[in-house]
């Protein structure tokens, strides 16, 4: 059993990387709604991964605003990987816009509170 569920993941990652390389912006929509609601940790993490090597504001949105899903995921693993995803990029600019704008904005203490974490973050690597 343990092997047909590893090839199953495996193909889900393949399908998660090519959403995240295509230039459709339908496919973050995808990447949104089929992604980052998985019941499944690693599916999340994987979706994290490929909407935050997108790099650009739609896809960074998703999971820096969103509450439970991306940095503020309810599982530590999940939120940690999207953290160390966004520490990862080369380009933190549009990422620092978005987290300045959250910090700010969002009506939600808990989510702007990450997002000044992960924010001080940056400042220090």
């Amino acid at each position: 059993m343990f092997k047909k569920e590893r090839e199953e993941i495996a193909k889900l990652e393949h399908i998660i990387e090519a959403l995240g390389a295509h230039k459709d912006p339908k496919a973050i929509d995808v990447l949104e709604r089929l992604g980052t609601n998985s019941p499944d940790d690693e599916i999340r993490e994987l979706t994290a991964k490929a909407l935050i090597g997108k790099n650009d504001h739609d896809s960074l949105v998703v999971l820096i605003v969103n509450k439970g899903k991306g940095i503020n995921d309810l599982s530590p693993k999940v939120a940690m990987h999207s953290v160390n995803e966004i520490l990862s990029l080369n380009d933190k600019t549009e990422v620092v816009k978005i987290l300045e704008d959250t910090m700010s904005l969002h009506s939600d203490e808990e989510v702007r509170e990450t997002a000044r974490s992960v924010k001080a973050l940056i400042e220090l690597s």
